[in-house]
């Protein structure tokens, strides 16, 4: 690679760098051993909310159903294990593919419809897959969920240790790997047309852009990482729940979403991280109260212009900052 590649590699807006960036900081995490299940946990969480990005944050479309391809994943890929192969990059095909298929079918019909009514037909969709996870005991477990699949070792030399050291970095490299694909989709043509369609939906059409066709794409797209972030919680926990599929999990990734910033991809991560460590945190206080905390944060985050909050942070006195200033200036 000659020296103008490697500057565009390196560019702030380059997704290799920011990939980069999210792997340095990540791998950072190896120093808290203790911690290792709640970082794999966040960057399960943090895969799921960057998927709804492209929904919600890309395309404009307002869903509350999201959850719906992440229990897809995740059931496929506790199936896969459990009756054909526990090969955990087999699995995380499969739980994309599933997910990527719910999102195909299902958006033949959402996707016909626009605000409120487009909203609760996901919301819907997520509720029927439920219903029928609940049902189907046979393949799913039911209320006591699916269980009782051993995961083999990551390329057959990491096995999945019960520090959960494995799991993270696991769960850490699919996030690196996912969100490099995501970048590179959004800076696309393809994307642009998307973000254009959200900017300005009645004049894209003039452009000779098939909105229909745009938004069913960007859909499974993010249908297809919903699943593969379902499919690496099943294979790091060993249980497949029906809260997989539920209603909260779709309401806390937009929660996390919003805090986070949507349409800027990395503010999926920052929001996934903020709110499971004030989760973990808030809870281990006062596990009866520890929504009041997420509920002010996101009121202020809401209610507060970041301009505002932006100057309050540098109004904020720094006593390590001023004494690097006056020594600079002893040095001068």
């Amino acid at each position: 690679m000659n020296r103008a590649g490697i500057e565009r590699a390196l560019a702030p807006s380059s997704p290799l760098r920011h990939c980069v960036v999210i792997a340095g900081i990540g791998l950072c995490g190896l120093l808290l051993p203790d911690q290792w299940p709640l970082l794999a946990r966040i960057a399960v969480m943090a895969l799921f909310v960057l998927s709804l990005d492209l929904v919600v944050g890309i395309a404009g479309l307002a869903t509350l159903g999201h959850v719906a391809f992440f229990g897809m994943g995740a059931y496929a890929a506790g199936i896969v294990a459990l009756r054909w192969t526990a090969d955990p990059l087999l699995g995380l095909a499969a739980g994309a593919a599933a997910g990527a298929a719910t999102a195909a079918v299902s958006g033949l019909l959402v996707l016909r419809y626009q605000g409120f009514t487009f909203l609760m037909l996901t919301v819907a969709v997520a509720q029927i897959l439920h219903s029928l996870a609940n049902k189907l005991r046979g393949w799913t477990g039911g209320d006591d969920g699916l269980s009782g699949f051993a995961i083999d070792p990551v390329l057959g030399v990491a096995p999945f240790d019960l520090e959960g050291k494995v799991a993270y970095l696991y769960a850490l490299a699919v996030l690196v790997g996912s969100y490099h694909v995501v970048k590179h989709i959004v800076d696309s043509p393809f994307g642009l047309s998307v973000r254009g369609i959200h900017q300005c939906r009645p004049r894209m059409p003039a452009l000779g852009t098939p909105v229909a066709r745009q938004l069913w794409k960007i859909y499974v797209i993010a249908g297809l990482f919903a699943g593969m972030a379902g499919a690496v919680s099943a294979q790091i926990s060993g249980i497949v729940g029906l809260d997989s599929l539920g209603f909260s999990l779709s309401a806390e990734a937009l929660v996390m979403l919003i805090l986070g910033g949507a349409g800027r991809l990395y503010g999926a991560l920052v929001g996934a991280a903020i709110f499971m460590v004030l989760h973990h945190t808030a809870s281990s206080i006062n596990p009866y109260h520890w929504l009041f905390v997420i509920g002010g944060l996101l009121m202020v985050i809401v209610l507060v212009p970041r301009e505002s909050l932006a100057s309050w942070l540098r109004a904020i006195p720094r006593p390590w900052a001023n004494g690097a200033r006056a020594g600079r200036r002893e040095a001068a």
